[in-house]
C-alpha cells in the first residue's frame, strides 16, 4: 500500500517515506523470514505507528536537515506480558475488524497506548509488511509527522510500563550503537538510550529509516554484542 507524501510534510522527514527496503539487512531478513518460515496458518496482521516529531524547518548544519528537536514515541512493553515482554516498540498491535487500514489500526492502537491526539498525527508513508516469526504476525509500519504533539501517558499497565519521546540524537550518537546477536544466531542494529535497549524490529525499522532519510553518523558496525549481556545492562531479559 503506497500513499503520496503530503507536500507539507517537513523535507526533513519526507526521504524517510520510502526507505530502500531491498538493500537494508534487517528488513530484508524479516521478509526473508516470512518466507522461509513454515507457516500452519494465515499469519495475524498488525500495524505499528513510526511518529516522529520535531520542528517543521530542516536544520541546515545538521545531516538530512534533521531539526535538534526531533523525537520519535517509543513504548516499553510490560515485563509481564507473554510475548516480547519488557521489549521497546513503537505503538501498534493487532488489526481490529472494524479498522479501515494499517494507518488506521496505527493510529487506534496508539491513541489505547499512549493516550495520544490521533487528529495531530499525519501519515507520511505506509512501509512493506515485516514477518515477526515469535508472534507470527505481518507487521505493517506506518511513519508519521507528530505535527500537533500531545500528552502521552502510559494508558494501560498490563500490556505497558513506560511511554518515552526519545531525542533522536540520542540514537544516533555513534556511542549508543551498535548490532546485538542472538545464541540463535539474529542479528539487530541496537540503541542503548535513556536506560532502555532499542533492538529487533524496532531497531532494525529506526536504523533503515535512519540511513534512508540521511540521518546517520559514523558508527561502528563492527561493535556486535551478546544480546542477553547487552539486555542486562540495562536490567532487562529475553
Amino acid at each position: 500500500m503506497t500513499i503520496p507524501v503530503p507536500e507539507d510534510i517537513p523535507k526533513w522527514l519526507s526521504r524517510s517515506a520510502d526507505p530502500a527496503a531491498d538493500t537494508a539487512d534487517t528488513l530484508t531478513v524479516a521478509r526473508a523470514l516470512r518466507r522461509a518460515v513454515t507457516v500452519t496458518s494465515t499469519p495475524r496482521q498488525a500495524a505499528v505507528l513510526v511518529l516522529f516529531g520535531g520542528s517543521a524547518d530542516a536544520d541546515p548544519e545538521a545531516p538530512g536537515g534533521l531539526p535538534a528537536d526531533a523525537e520519535v514515541l517509543l513504548t516499553q512493553r510490560a515485563s509481564t506480558m507473554r510475548q516480547h515482554r519488557g521489549q521497546v516498540a513503537f505503538p501498534g498491535g493487532e488489526v481490529d475488524p472494524d479498522d479501515t487500514g494499517p494507518i488506521d489500526t496505527a493510529l487506534r492502537e496508539a491513541w489505547e497506548e499512549t493516550g495520544l491526539d490521533r487528529a495531530g498525527v499525519q501519515p507520511v508513508a505506509v512501509l512493506p509488511k515485516l514477518f515477526v516469526p515469535p508472534s507470527r504476525f505481518d507487521v505493517t509500519p506506518v511513519v508519521a509527522y507528530w505535527r500537533t504533539p500531545s500528552e502521552v501517558r502510559v494508558v494501560n499497565e498490563s500490556e505497558t510500563e513506560r511511554v518515552a519521546r526519545v531525542p533522536v540524537a540520542l540514537l544516533l550518537d555513534p556511542a549508543n550503537r551498535f548490532l546485538v546477536k542472538s545464541t540463535l544466531g539474529y542479528q539487530s542494529p541496537a540503541f542503548q538510550v535513556d536506560g532502555m535497549l532499542v533492538w529487533g524490529l524496532t531497531g532494525g525499522i529506526l536504523g533503515e529509516i535512519f540511513r534512508a532519510a540521511g540521518w546517520e553518523r559514523e558508527w561502528d558496525h563492527e561493535d556486535v554484542r551478546d544480546l542477553e549481556t547487552a539486555l542486562a545492562a540495562v536490567g532487562m531479559t529475553l
